[in-house]
């Protein structure tokens, strides 16, 4: 049979590739993002008495309403902003469906769209799929800062959407308060949508502040906002996350929501709906994740790999250009096969591959895994 593939480009994913090296050569596995450790049993038990209680059937497409007004209550109380539970929020199958869908509802073929590189690797296929044409903005180690000069430069009449991604994965760096106002002074008086990522909101570090789209007035008006469960409540295997936007634009993401998925697992939106009316199961996440990340880098204060600590997300990056020039893939696949380390290289979000010679690790590990961990790091 003959075809033509509609992603000739795309193979296997790095993620799938460095955790099967890892299993292959039984290595500490600090590449896919993940933690090792259980979901909490409370949460579990919440879940396993919806089961028990008659939460079996279909979810409503939205999703279940005491969830809907669980997150509803979680914006009020973080942002002080507002999204009506049944017009203005939808439960996912995680967050890469929210992303897979927003873009579906609205890039058609043609259609640009902006994002922020190294980026996630399920943007660029979506937008592929749907014809639209990924227009990239290179960001690069180790502040990852961005010009908004060059981003204003490349938006034109066929910018459709522009995605960005604050806490920042894989770099592990945060939008500020000033790259929030400078997205929304040049999407000001257009008709772009913005999409923006922040699974990781309850993981930002030092004190800072998660700076959400719904902070900002004229971006609340046209972005929509993904979120995750998974890596929030520590099981990414649940597949359970939501999305926000303003009517208008939600009304087209239900249109295509209802063929895509439909509903999402009814126990589990249940479960975590009663697990959230204890606003310190999110809250406390900064705190809990930090103390992870400073444990994790002082263990390795004296290996010969550079960094700039982790500014949110659960992930640090690593700079080894102290310790080889070798390309990071080459690099990281190595460490794997000799030192029993797994970690993944950043240069395969990178436009063309750009090689700054440094690996992501996943620091949402238990406490002897990290240790274990950076034993092997600091002889390297």
């Amino acid at each position: 049979m003959n075809f033509n593939s509609k992603l000739p480009n795309v193979g296997t994913t790095i993620f799938t590739i460095m955790s099967a090296l890892a299993n292959e050569h039984k290595a500490i596995n600090l590449s896919q993002g993940f933690p090792n450790y259980p979901s909490s049993q409370k949460l579990n038990d919440l879940v396993t008495k919806a089961m028990n209680t008659g939460y079996n059937q279909y979810a409503p497409m939205a999703g279940n309403l005491d969830l809907r007004l669980a997150i509803a209550h979680k914006y009020e109380l973080l942002y002080k902003s507002s999204y009506h539970p049944e017009k203005e929020i939808t439960v996912t199958a995680g967050a890469t469906q929210a992303i897979y869908t927003i873009i579906s509802a609205f890039v058609r073929p043609n259609d640009e769209v902006i994002i922020f590189k190294p980026a996630y690797d399920c943007y660029q296929p979506a937008i592929e799929l749907n014809g639209g044409k990924t227009i990239p903005v290179q960001l690069s180690a180790p502040n990852y800062s961005v010009n908004w000069d060059e981003v204003a430069s490349k938006i034109s009449p066929k910018t459709k959407m522009i995605i960005i991604n604050s806490p920042h994965n894989p770099s592990g760096t945060i939008w500020s308060k000033d790259d929030m106002l400078q997205l929304q002074k040049i999407t000001e008086n257009t008709n772009i949508i913005v999409l923006s990522d922040e699974v990781y909101e309850h993981i930002v570090f030092d004190d800072a502040q998660h700076q959400s789209a719904c902070l900002f007035s004229d971006l609340k008006q046209r972005s929509f906002i993904t979120a995750s469960f998974g890596k929030t409540f520590h099981n990414t295997g649940w597949k359970i996350g939501y999305c926000c936007a303003p009517e208008a634009l939600m009304t087209e993401f239900r249109k295509v929501h209802q063929f895509n998925v439909f509903s999402v697992h009814h126990p589990s939106q249940k479960g975590i709906a009663d697990y959230m009316q204890d606003a310190e199961t999110y809250l406390g996440l900064n705190t809990f994740f930090q103390r992870k990340r400073d444990l994790f880098l002082n263990l390795i204060s004296e290996s010969r790999f550079k960094f700039q600590p982790s500014q949110g997300t659960y992930f640090q990056v690593l700079d080894y250009s102290e310790i080889t020039d070798e390309y990071d893939v080459d690099f990281a696949k190595r460490l794997t096969k000799e030192f029993k380390i797994a970690s993944i290289p950043l240069s395969v979000f990178n436009e063309k591959d750009k090689d700054d010679k440094v690996l992501r690790f996943c620091f949402a590990k238990t406490d002897e895994t990290l240790l274990k961990a950076a034993e092997v790091l600091k002889h390297i």
